[in-house]
């Protein structure tokens, strides 16, 4: 995500390619439309490959895309079932080796069914670079007295940039998306599928609540006051899900991370046994778990001891190191 600037220099690199829309919409229903455009990809030149992974079959790299720094992500979509069909009896199969019972082959899918979920960033930024970069972790104690002296001054200075989550809010943006609305300026707030997800399968379902309010940057700022906003949130979230991808509550993960990719309010909704990216107990705190502390201790989260991972490059990282803390 970029700014409104960064936007428009964006939107100028698909002006350079033949674009096709099509209105076909996607496994989300209502959600979105999907957009057919021309390959922009063709002039990418790769300059090095940040991180990949076997096992979640995707690959980062770092390149230049009109002269401009760009991070591509390419994800292999999920098999689904209800292609199950068509993939037996519409693939080539090449025998690779056979033993007894056993027997390996490689299958060629249909186009249709050989989809890589591509993810453009443009322009990139330094932050974005290394935030898709492989790197090594340590995980931070952070105490409410380190919040005040460390951790939120280095927010404050940094201002990171979340003109685009008021994009989305003003629906200047992704209005297509959205999946839920409640305008209640206090307790309202906006449902809509994560990037992470395509919205062509249920397992790995994936959604993002933001709160309408603008004042609160994360766990650290909650108090009791916020109560009826977490709840409204959990409550309408979660019946909304199930009206729209008939998954019940009990088949949720509802949670809040800490620190966040984005100092803006903003509870991630995802399906129970599908392992999202930071949904481990070191970042991921249920939004359950939030609202009961909070009932308990109207402070809880401003003065609770808070562990997170920070990568080496991280600079609040550094920040930790300079004052002895790590």
């Amino acid at each position: 995500m970029a700014d409104s600037a960064a936007k428009h220099e964006t939107d100028e690199l698909y002006q350079k390619a033949k674009r096709a829309k099509s209105d076909n919409e996607n496994g989300g229903g209502e959600v979105g439309k999907e957009i057919e455009c021309g390959n922009i990809l063709s002039e990418f030149k790769t300059t090095k490959v940040l991180s990949d992974s076997a096992r979640e079959k995707n690959i980062f790299i770092h390149g230049k895309l009109a002269d401009q720094d760009a991070v591509i992500i390419l994800e292999k979509t999920p098999i689904r079932e209800d292609t199950l069909a068509e993939l037996f009896t519409g693939s080539t199969l090449k025998l690779e080796m056979k033993n007894d019972i056993y027997s390996t082959y490689r299958l060629q899918a249909p186009p249709q069914l050989n989809e890589i979920k591509t993810t453009v960033v443009c322009p990139a930024t330094e932050k974005h670079i290394k935030k898709y970069q492989r790197q090594e972790s340590f995980l931070v104690e952070e105490t409410g007295a380190d919040y005040q002296s460390i951790t939120l001054p280095y927010i404050q200075k940094q201002s990171f940039s979340v003109q685009w989550v008021y994009n989305i809010l003003e629906k200047k943006a992704e209005a297509d998306r959205i999946v839920f609305e409640d305008p209640d300026p206090t307790v309202g707030f906006l449902l809509l599928p994560d990037f992470k997800w395509d919205q062509k399968q249920i397992d790995d379902l994936y959604l993002i609540a933001i709160t309408l309010e603008r004042g609160i940057r994360s766990l650290r700022d909650l108090t009791q006051e916020h109560l009826p906003l977490l709840q409204n949130i959990f409550q309408k979230g979660k019946e909304a899900i199930l009206q729209r991808y008939q998954l019940p509550a009990s088949k949720l993960r509802v949670y809040l991370h800490y620190q966040p990719s984005y100092y803006h309010l903003h509870v991630h909704f995802t399906k129970l046994g599908y392992e999202a990216p930071g949904c481990g107990v070191e970042r991921a705190h249920l939004l359950a778990d939030v609202i009961q502390n909070l009932q308990s201790d109207p402070e809880y989260y401003k003065t609770r001891t808070l562990y997170f991972p920070l990568r080496v490059d991280d600079g609040l990282l550094s920040k930790y190191k300079e004052a002895g803390r790590l």
